[in-house]
This record gives C-alpha cells, structure tokens and sequence, in this order.
C-alpha cells in the first residue's frame, strides 16, 4: 500500500512539471477535457435544476391533490375524444363541494374557487390582476403564505365581506410598499375592498400556477357577487387523506361525482379528473430525453479530449524513454511503470475537468443573477465528474502506458 501511495504522488508530480515544462501543449491537449466536463456538469446542472424548479412548481399546486373540472388537463380521453364532448360537460358548481366532503371517505379538505382576469383601481392607478374566489378550506390544500398583516378569517369568509390579500407586486406597484398597502382600499368591479394581507412573494413561475404575485384573493362569497360564477373558471379542489394514495381518492371521487351527477353506468364521465401527481411524472418523463440529448454531446467532447490526453501521453512515454530503460535497469517492475503512466494520465485529466468544473461554477452564478433563475451543482454531480475524468485518463493511458512498461532497458538507455 505504502509502495502504491508513494508511485501515485510521484506520479502527480510528473504530471505537474509535465503541466509547467509544456504549459501551451498541455493546456491544448487538456482543453478537450475541460469543455466535455464543462457540457457535462453545465448541462446535467442545468437540466437538474430546470427539472428541479419544475417539480417544485408542480408541488406548489397541492400535494395528493385532485383538481375537479370539466377539462382534462393532460392526455385526456385521448385524442379521438371529441373537443365538443368537453364544451358541454357541466362546470363544477359550489353545492357539490359539500357533497363530496360527507360521501368521500378519502378526503380530508375540499374547496371551490372562482377566478378573473380583470383591472383594479386604486386612486388614479389601474393594474390588470387575476380576482380570484376561493372557499375557507383552499388554503389547506394550496398555502397561501402571509408576508404582511393577516389571512382573511372564517367570519370574513362566511359572511362574504370586502375583505383581500393581494400579492407582493400589486402591493409594490399601487401603493409603493408592501406594508403601506395594509387597512388600505382598492376597486374591483365598481365595489371597494379592503387589504388586509400581502401574499410573500413567489417570483416567477415557468409553469403559470397560481401567479399569486400578481393576484387578488377574496372570500368566494363575495367574489360572486363581482363575477359570473358559470363563466369564471369554477374549479373544485380535493385533497386526500395521509397515507391515502392520490389514485384512492381519484377512484373514490369518481364513484361520488358520478352519484352527484347522477350518471348510468352506460354514460360516459362528464367531468375529469386531474391528478398533480401525474404532472409530475410526465414531467420526469419528459427530462429523460432530454438527459439522453445533453450525455451525447458531451460524450463527443469527451472523446476528442481523450484523444488529445492520449496525444500527450504518447509524447511524454517518447520523450522519457531513456528515463523508462534506466527505471527498469535498477529493478523497477512493468507493473510500476504501468501504474505511473496511467496515474498520470488519469491526473491530467482531473485537472482538466477541475478546470471544467470552476467554469460551470462561474457560468451557474452568472446565469443565476441575470435571469433570475437559480441553478446549482449537486454533489453527485461533482463526484461524477471527478470518477469521468479518472475513467477517461485511464483510457487515453492505456496504449501509451503499456508500451512504456515493456520497453526493453537496454534499447530504451541508449534511444535519445
């Protein structure tokens, strides 16, 4: 072990004057290196983190959760299920909301929610924002996170009072400060509201969601009363039981929204519904290819950039010939030879890669602060790439080191 130790640190050091002696023609021969661990590492990061942002998004829009609505936000029926079919199925409606809390055995919070796109008014100032309406139990199912003031409380939503939340940025553009929007008043619709809440701010959101930074909550009760219910997107939102699996709840409410509907058994569904979980995985799905896509074009860089550390090899085994024939004059095994070679190899590319990896880590921080887009670099990504470039630098040695390690001593002594 200790012989092993003391051949690798040899080795390192023959790498690194091999590095300072020939610093354009390593630097050449190593740069395949460093941008096939600059594709891997930036574009595996990348896409890590897109899918990342994605999943989060995705969660965001309730765990275990089941969107009831007369369209199917996925696959569907197919792509033979007429369009018609799904204009003439009936909208959720509020009175169906209780209904399904005492027959399903499998939910645990059920709530409805209207919504508009509409202008808002404060003093002389006019912002477009989604309105939305939403029943006491939404906030179980999808959090909406209080930065300033307070949540409406149950009273304001049985009673259906003026009172909103409104997100960060209305509160930023129509009132300068998130705090100052607090006890103050806005227009909707000709009627006048009262803030009592900020929503925390979310940032943006690839996927749309909820866009709560740009949106007005209010009790359903009221917002009613500024909307055609039938024409604002009514949507009814159930959330399972723990430990109760999302396609439980999805079977259960199937059998309770066809008893509410009062289906045969020969009918087909006239409502869908819409699983968040299935989001997610026709999102992982999706990322696989592109994973495949983003490992092709860096394995090409990373062949080039072997055959470029072979080119050095080949050269420094020429040029130590006579160092070889006299190392193996005085008892040095083929073995040892081999082992040096190859140590070296695989260290030139680690230095290649590490220079790869500080490149990805400059490109992540510019990209995170321009585009508002946070990427990272996880820990198996970085040991990947450390067990890449082992991997490459043994086999772009391998020729080179074997020939070093059964060159004959005596004509390798006297070759110049």
């Amino acid at each position: 072990m200790r012989r092993f130790i003391e051949t690798l640190s040899s080795s390192f050091r023959m790498a690194l004057q091999e590095l300072w002696k020939n610093k354009l023609r390593t630097f050449l021969s190593l740069f395949g290196i460093t941008i096939g661990i600059f594709c891997i590492i930036g574009v595996l990061s990348t896409v890590q983190s897109l899918e990342h942002n994605l999943q989060q998004e995705i969660k965001s829009l309730g765990t275990n959760t089941i969107y009831i609505d007369k369209w199917e936000y996925g696959a569907g029926n197919g792509p033979d299920y007429p369009w018609w079919k799904f204009v003439k199925r009936p909208v959720p409606k509020y009175e169906e909301v209780q209904e399904i809390k005492e027959r399903t055995g499998t939910a645990d919070f059920a709530a409805f929610k209207i919504q508009v796109t509409d202008n808002i008014e404060v003093r002389d100032n006019t912002a477009q924002v989604t309105i939305y309406g939403i029943t006491e139990e939404f906030t179980y199912i999808q959090p909406v996170e209080i930065a300033y003031g307070r949540y409406m409380t149950d009273a304001e939503f049985e009673t259906g009072t003026n009172a909103v939340v409104i997100g960060n940025e209305i509160a930023e553009k129509m009132y300068g400060d998130p705090e100052r929007a607090l006890g103050k008043s806005m227009t909707i619709r000709g009627k006048n509201c009262t803030v009592v809440g900020v929503i925390k701010k979310q940032g943006q959101q690839m996927l749309g969601g909820w866009q709560f930074d740009q949106s007005v909550v209010s009790p359903y009760r009221f917002a009613r009363s500024i909307m055609d219910e039938l024409k604002a997107d009514p949507l009814i939102l159930v959330k399972g039981k723990e430990n109760v699996n999302s396609k439980v709840l999805q079977d259960d409410l199937r059998g309770v929204m066809r008893a509410i509907h009062k289906l045969s058994p020969t009918q087909d569904d006239d409502f869908a519904l819409n699983d968040v979980n299935d989001f997610s995985d026709l999102m992982s799905q999706a990322f696989v290819s592109v994973n495949i896509g983003g490992w092709a074009i860096a394995a090409l860089s990373l062949i080039v950039g072997m055959f470029g550390v072979a080119n050095i090899m080949f050269v420094t085994v020429k040029e130590r010939t006579p160092q070889i024939g006299l190392k193996k004059a005085i008892g040095a095994k083929s073995g040892i030879i081999l082992t040096e070679f190859l140590a070296e190899s695989a260290f030139l590319c680690i230095i290649g890669g590490a220079i790869g990896i500080l490149l990805v880590f400059g490109l992540t921080k510019l990209i995170s602060a321009v585009f508002d887009f946070p990427i990272f670099v996880s820990t198996p990504l970085l040991l990947l790439a450390v067990f890449i470039c082992i991997v490459v630098g043994l086999l772009a040695g391998i020729i080179p080191a074997y020939q070093a390690s059964k060159m004959d001593p005596v004509v390798a002594i006297r070759s110049k």
